[in-house]
């Protein structure tokens, strides 16, 4: 998928169906030329449905199309025979899509599951037809419900990236160089900030055939949980990540300065995300010596107290291993469920 292709934010248009009319037909036939009423209820109109399907991984086939039309229900017949009901309108979105009435802002649900679903209009219900109107002094009404109208309304789709390990760091820190060399993603990679504009998702392949999912999120800048940038944008993605690798570069004038700003701004744009593991790779590691190594390691050691870090350099392919073991002992721990 390229970059172009996914889109994580639309605004659709829903109507639902109309409800049939209901019946006011008096039975007619051969020898009963005065027969009681018998007229049907209507159909219901159909339903505009939200289902979440695990194939899909982008709302960009809701890009073109933004109004959305259920069809209406048909109108009773004789012989108590009810109308058809009008046809419901399926709209497949991918896991990790949080649905919003556009008008009042509210949260309606979020869809996590294969299959899912959530009826956003509901079609309206069918009028009834006047054999439910007739009684012993009123043997033959000539009176039915009309249908009722179907709802409508603006509904905002937000799709958040759902991976077991977020990638966190400043843009260009090497977050698409490493999510390339560890999977089978081929990110957009140069030497400029906001390479990335929107989340790489990868495969990583582990021991005995088993694997784990990495998303890469577009770098953080200082003030991106106030909207600066494209913060927001950005860091809703990081919600849904079971474990969040800070990458680091391992030229950064001050290590421990750029994780503490990466930690604020997690935290001041939903404090929830400090309670998820957290592991600091020190990237671009292969620019150091062994005798630079050990003085960082020394400093880390005392600034990352009970902070687990290690050195990793993507493109000289060092530490990829030891990172695969400890995200792996971190996402398969007996806490987690």
């Amino acid at each position: 998928m390229t970059e172009g292709n996914f889109v994580d934010y639309v605004k659709i248009h829903v109507t639902s169906g109309k409800g049939g009319k209901g019946s006011a037909h008096l039975r007619r036939e051969k020898y009963i030329p005065k027969g009681g009423p018998d007229g049907g209820d209507g159909g219901r109109g159909g339903h505009v449905i939200l289902k979440a399907n695990k194939n899909m991984w982008t709302l960009y086939h809701l890009k073109f199309k933004r109004h959305y039309k259920a069809g209406h229900g048909m109108a009773g017949g004789k012989q108590t025979s009810t109308g058809a009901d009008g046809e419901d309108i399926y709209i497949e979105v991918p896991l990790g899509t949080a649905v919003k009435n556009t008008d009042t802002g509210e949260l309606l649900q979020e869809l996590m599951e294969h299959g899912d679903e959530l009826i956003i209009a509901r079609g309206g219900k069918g009028g009834k037809g006047n054999a439910h109107f007739k009684s012993a002094t009123r043997q033959t009404p000539r009176y039915a419900q009309p249908g009722l109208e179907g709802e409508e309304g603006n509904f905002t789709l937000e799709m958040k990236v759902l991976a077991d390990v977020g990638l966190v760091g400043f843009p260009n820190a090497g977050k698409s160089t490493l999510l390339s060399v560890l999977t089978a993603a081929k990110p957009k990679i140069a030497n400029y900030e906001f390479t990335t504009l929107k989340p790489n998702l990868g495969i990583v392949e582990y021991r005995d055939y088993q694997t784990f999912v990495m998303a890469d999120i577009p770098g953080i800048i200082e003030g991106a949980a106030e909207g600066k940038g494209l913060g927001h944008y950005f860091l809703r993605h990081i919600e849904r990540n079971s474990t969040l690798l800070f990458l680091i570069p391992a030229d950064a004038d001050d290590i421990r300065k750029q994780y503490d700003i990466l930690v604020d701004e997690l935290k001041r744009y939903n404090p929830e995300l400090l309670d998820k593991e957290r592991l600091v790779a020190i990237s671009k590691s292969d620019m150091l010596d062994e005798e630079l190594r050990m003085e960082m390691k020394e400093e880390l050691d005392r600034e990352f107290k009970g902070i687990p870090y290690l050195f990793i350099s993507s493109v000289a392919q060092q530490g990829l291993k030891e990172l695969k073991d400890k995200l792996w002992e971190m996402l398969n721990t007996d806490e987690k469920i």
